[in-house]
């Protein structure tokens, strides 16, 4: 039976996936297009941490509870490289979740594009090996 770290897991990978897909789009003039690659980022992100969470809680670190704390513990013990471009993330994906200004949103899609989207595929290739060397 899976471990609830590997059903998220399992969950994150689709949303990359359509991450994936959103950003083969041509979004320069068209504002829906742009708005869904946004949205598609910031559910990846939230799987993303809580994947992160499951996994930490899993290996005996219960007082992650937060994005921000996830996001702490897992650079700090060298799941995530850069933990500055996670909180980052985590304070763009904030602004986007809330908020919805064409210049902020043109920006964000920029750097989900050029840094938070390689970010994620970083932490999938990591969980992924993590996977199978428990041969999950």
């Amino acid at each position: 039976m899976d471990t609830r770290w590997i059903q998220r897991f399992n969950n994150l990978n689709k949303a990359i996936s359509s991450l994936s897909v959103s950003l083969l789009e041509d979004t320069s003039n068209n504002i829906t297009l742009r708005a869904g690659v946004i949205q598609f980022f910031e559910m990846t992100f939230v799987l993303a941490w809580k994947t992160l969470k499951d996994y930490l809680n899993e290996i005996g670190y219960d007082e992650v509870n937060s994005p921000r704390s996830a996001i702490k513990k897992a650079f700090e013990i060298g799941i995530v490289d850069d933990g500055h471009l996670w909180l980052k993330a985590l304070e763009d994906r904030n602004l986007t979740a809330h908020t919805y200004e064409e210049e902020t949103a043109i920006e964000v899609e920029r750097l989900i594009r050029e840094s938070y989207y390689p970010m994620v595929l970083e932490l999938q290739k990591k969980l992924e090996q993590v996977r199978n060397a428990e041969g999950v």
